[in-house]
């Protein structure tokens, strides 16, 4: 299935699962999701369990039209209707304060839920066949590199869910951008593809929390994403910062190490850099200019690590703003936080 050809009777019975109780995953132009109803506390119980999931961790609510949002907060204050107007349908996550029609369960215990309206057209028909909320984290198990093909899905979850439904490649390869506005100041919990700059261009005044790049401060999440281990290979993985040559003198003297207790090496590296490493597996996410490239690659060049069974892995870094804040946040969080500086 596609965008352009939408298969109406597979969505209809997608709905009428999620309807009844069910889970389905499903493509989102961030990465795919595991959908569940969002306003029945069962489907939510359903959710952690296939993931694997802890069950404070919160799940964000998916819709596909704007008047389904307020019934499920309690007001919609004005910076979320200017953040819907630019950025919905799109990768945004807003939190605000929930209404009671939104259980517990879904929210990971809090007040607050988490709610976005993604773009993706097989999303939105799907959300709409369902009854408007889809209650959706990453189709994968708990802490593994989140799915941007569903053949990923179906190696995480099949058997544990009612459907997958296979919509190819996603177009951006990392998860929603997640604002907070249920505080004095609007402040990004999660960084993704919409950054910063771009959500100050409308707000005038962001913040961030102090997490997005380091160790979490081990207070309950507020969002999906901010306390547990995330997106990790099954290898160990480190992230090295450095000049070009001293990351890469540094990586292939460390793999050389490595391989001589046979250990199978990996390195994600640019185009500019992949001929320089000697190691097993060496992988390119693209230029290092193009964000967009490396945002889109990155989950699966870790997921093809594993498929090579590949035990140790180095990353270069990227710079820690714009769409490469989101990319480090996801690469820092996969490696446990093993930063080295050469």
């Amino acid at each position: 299935m596609t965008e352009e050809y939408v298969d109406q009777e597979l969505i209809r019975e997608a709905g009428r699962i999620i309807r009844e109780g069910g889970l389905v995953a499903f493509p989102t132009e961030t990465v795919y999701g595991l959908g569940g109803d969002a306003l029945n506390p069962l489907s939510s119980r359903k959710i952690y369990a296939a993931k694997g999931r802890p069950s404070d961790n919160p799940l964000i609510v998916h819709i596909a039209n704007l008047d389904d949002l307020a019934p499920i907060v309690r007001e919609v204050p004005e910076s979320a209707r200017k953040l819907a107007d630019h950025f919905w349908p799109g990768p945004l996550t807003m939190i605000l304060h929930k209404s009671e029609r939104v259980p517990h369960e879904t929210t990971g215990g809090l007040d607050t839920v988490a709610v976005r309206m993604p773009a993706n057209r097989i999303a939105q028909q799907m959300i709409l066949a369902a009854g408007g909320y889809v209650a959706a984290p990453s189709a994968n198990r708990s802490s593994r590199p989140s799915p941007t093909i569903a053949k990923y899905v179906a190696e995480d979850l099949g058997g544990r869910v009612e459907m997958i439904i296979d919509g190819g490649d996603v177009e951006i390869g990392l998860e929603s951008t997640i604002v907070d506005l249920t505080s004095d100041s609007p402040m990004i919990l999660r960084p993704g593809y919409i950054t910063r700059q771009k959500l100050e261009e409308v707000l005038c005044e962001v913040e961030e929390d102090s997490t997005i790049l380091k160790a979490d401060s081990g207070q309950a999440p507020k969002a999906p994403g901010m306390k547990y281990r995330h997106y990790a290979p099954k290898g160990e993985l480190t992230v090295v910062k450095g000049t070009e040559a001293d990351v890469v003198r540094y990586i292939n003297e460390q793999c050389r190490l490595h391989r001589a207790k046979s250990k199978k090496t990996g390195v994600i590296s640019t185009d500019e850099t992949q001929t320089l490493y000697r190691v097993d597996v060496c992988r390119s996410v693209g230029g290092r200019e193009d964000e967009q490239t490396i945002a889109r690659e990155l989950y699966r060049v870790l997921r093809e690590f594993d498929d090579d069974e590949v035990e140790i892995i180095y990353a270069e870094a990227f710079k820690d703003s714009g769409i490469g804040q989101a990319i480090m946040n996801r690469l820092i969080k996969a490696a446990g936080y093993r930063i080295v500086s050469v």
